[in-house]
């Protein structure tokens, strides 16, 4: 059993990679992937050995939750995180700016109550009301040896505080005794905080426009229908109570609730016949004529008249819920790249400890005591600035959003290994009828006279354009066709394709991927029919037409769920956008934190230079990374 099911309490990359590792290791579970913007699981799992309470048990363990319930939304929980969030966030502020006030001696407090005990209690305030769940997170991670972005803050802000109380209670017979200056640090505690969680409340935010497309198919789905009872009366009932061969009906501007097989129809203009939008499932922009026998598919909208239907596919099986499932699944799934990113993203801040150590015990080795302060800030600094995060959100973000608006063109993308194989495509090899032409019609190719062929025009609408546009890009398109050769030639001349082969059957299509394949061509197989399965399955990137047959369409990458074919040069722009986006983010997140973490540590001052990133704004920088590739990746969604 395949299910995807959403993950709450994750916060980075380390968090999402501890969650998959856990379930990837439960007996009967055949494989799991953690999607960290999405916040959700995709587990492939046996039934019959494991059960999905107790995989929310072993995630419970571990810190984190698995939501199991389907009645539970998980929009709902997500938006009541980020009200919660929203009021830590802006409490944590309050509190800063009362630190900040009393630090800085803004506010008068006199000798009976002085700024250090005022800024200190106030500090305890903000970590245990606002960031009560960074200090939980890393004591699980803890007992579990494993650490993440949650240990990082936890571990900085409990250092720095704890300094300042020593420095609030024995600062002068300590240091002052000794001659040297001291200070607190309290504000820096409550600054990290602030700063994390307003980083965090920012990205969910901007995280939300990456999900958009999936929350867009799921709107499709209408919560209530009208069945029809046995005295002819109908009733409004909700969906889930649908069953099989029940009778439904559908009025205009309604969604039509679940697959069926239309019994009776009419409308103004037809006495036998409605019209329905369908552009949300196929992309076809015209209404559909439905009359008794045609099928109707859930989410689809009568545009002119009223229908009755008998309930075929229901709930999980209806075509809409197999591409919201699909699509979720992709967006899921993980790029090549991205298994490098997450064994890095495992050992990242194990690393990051073991350098904010070395950045303390260096700079007492240069400087002995009188430094001990630089020491701890400089530490706390390297803790506060590395990011796991921006590196986690580079990949599995563009993803979503490339994979989303793929879907929002009725393109459907089953996995990230097939987005990124499609930038590589330079050979597209394409069956005839059913994917170049419309099924189902017929040409007369006796001649007439000296006018060379008679013919109903059957040309998909906009095949030529297409073929066309992926010619001008480079790349080499090939017609297969199991006609004779002179109307594999003409129909090859229409739709402006210069190679073509005639009389073929399913294995010299599966031969020529084969061979264009061994001359080292990336290939792409585009089929609708039975006998294209096998070149399919062969093919480097395999692309069915939603309209085909549903083998095709289960062997296939890529699906089209309309029949123009402009969508291919359009899925290729898109995954050579997609994966470009992908690279970019992970220059970026990694160039961050590179350059960020040696200045952290004040890596300057050995060269003379008196410049040193502070726990402060380490905070705010790393809580701008994350952010900044989330936004980056949401370019993806405004893009032609």
């Amino acid at each position: 059993m395949k299910r995807t099911l959403p993950v709450v309490g994750m916060a980075c990359a380390a968090c999402s990679a501890h969650v998959e590792k856990k379930l990837n290791s439960l007996e009967g579970v055949h494989s799991a992937s953690v999607n960290l913007p999405g916040r959700s699981a995709w587990i492939d799992y046996d039934p019959e050995t494991i059960s999905p309470a107790q995989m929310k048990r072993a995630i419970n363990d571990i810190g984190y939750d698995l939501i199991i319930d389907e009645d539970t939304s998980a929009a709902a929980i997500e938006r009541r995180e980020f009200q919660r969030l929203k009021r830590q966030t802006l409490l944590s502020w309050g509190f800063s700016v009362a630190v900040m006030a009393v630090s800085m001696h803004w506010i008068p407090l006199g000798n009976a109550f002085p700024s250090n005990l005022a800024a200190m209690l106030l500090t305890v305030m903000n970590m245990v009301i606002c960031g009560r769940q960074f200090y939980v997170s890393a004591w699980r991670q803890t007992l579990h040896a494993s650490a993440n972005m949650d240990s990082l803050v936890a571990l900085s802000t409990l250092i720095a505080f704890l300094f300042s109380v020593f420095n609030t209670f024995l600062g002068d017979a300590v240091w002052t005794a000794r001659g040297m200056a001291w200070n607190t640090y309290f504000d820096a505690s409550v600054m990290i905080i602030t700063f994390v969680l307003t980083g965090r409340m920012l990205e969910e935010k901007a995280r939300d426009g990456v999900a958009s497309s999936i929350r867009q198919l799921m709107g499709l789905s209408p919560k209530t229908a009208h069945i029809v009872g046995e005295d002819g009366k109908t009733r409004e009932v909700p969906v889930s109570t649908i069953e099989v061969d029940d009778e439904l009906e559908v009025r205009t501007g309604e969604k039509v609730p679940v697959d069926g097989i239309v019994t009776r129809a009419q409308s103004f203009m037809n006495a036998e016949a409605a019209y329905v939008d369908e552009s949300m499932i196929t992309g076809e922009p015209l209404p559909v004529e439905k009359k008794a026998g045609d099928r109707a598919l859930a989410g689809t909208i009568p545009s002119q008249g009223i229908f009755h239907i008998r309930a075929r596919q229901i709930g999980e099986e209806t075509a809409l819920a197999q591409i919201i499932r699909m699509v979720q699944q992709a967006q899921g799934s993980k790029a090549p790249v991205q298994r490098i990113v997450d064994k890095a993203a495992g050992i990242f801040v194990p690393v990051v400890c073991l350098l904010a150590l070395l950045t303390f015990v260096l700079w007492l080795v240069i400087g002995g005591t009188p430094l001990l302060p630089q020491a701890i800030l400089s530490a706390i600094s390297v803790l506060v600035i590395a990011c796991p995060c921006a590196m986690g959100l580079a990949t599995p973000t563009a993803l979503m959003v490339g994979i989303g608006k793929a879907a929002d063109q009725q393109i459907l993308i089953k996995d990230a290994t097939a987005l990124e194989r499609m930038r590589r495509v330079n050979v597209m090899v394409t069956d005839k009828t059913g994917t170049l032409t419309i099924p189902n019609q017929q040409i007369d190719f006796t001649r007439a006279g000296d006018l060379p062929l008679e013919e109903r025009e059957t040309l998909k609408p906009n095949a030529r354009e297409a073929m066309q546009q992926l010619q001008k890009e480079g790349i080499e398109v090939y017609m297969m066709s199991g006609d004779h050769d002179e109307a594999a030639r003409y129909w090859a001349t229409k739709a402006g394709i210069a190679h073509y082969q005639s009389k073929v059957l399913p294995q010299d299509k599966e031969n020529l991927v084969r061979r264009l394949q061994q001359e080292g061509k990336t290939v792409a197989m585009v089929g609708d029919g039975i006998n294209d399965t096998q070149a399919l399955a062969l093919a480097d990137v395999s692309i069915a037409i939603g309209r085909g047959t549903d083998v095709a369409m289960d062997v296939a990458q890529v699906t089209l769920m309309g029949d123009d074919l402009r969508a291919l040069p359009q899925a290729l722009a898109l995954s050579r956008r997609t994966v470009s986006m992908i690279w970019q983010n992970l220059f970026w997140a990694f160039i961050y934190n590179i350059v960020s973490i040696p200045l952290a540590a004040g890596a300057l001052h050995l060269i003379g230079i008196d410049f040193q990133i502070t726990p402060m704004w380490a905070s705010a920088l790393m809580a701008c990374s994350g952010l900044s590739v989330v936004l980056n990746s949401l370019r993806l969604k405004w893009t032609k």
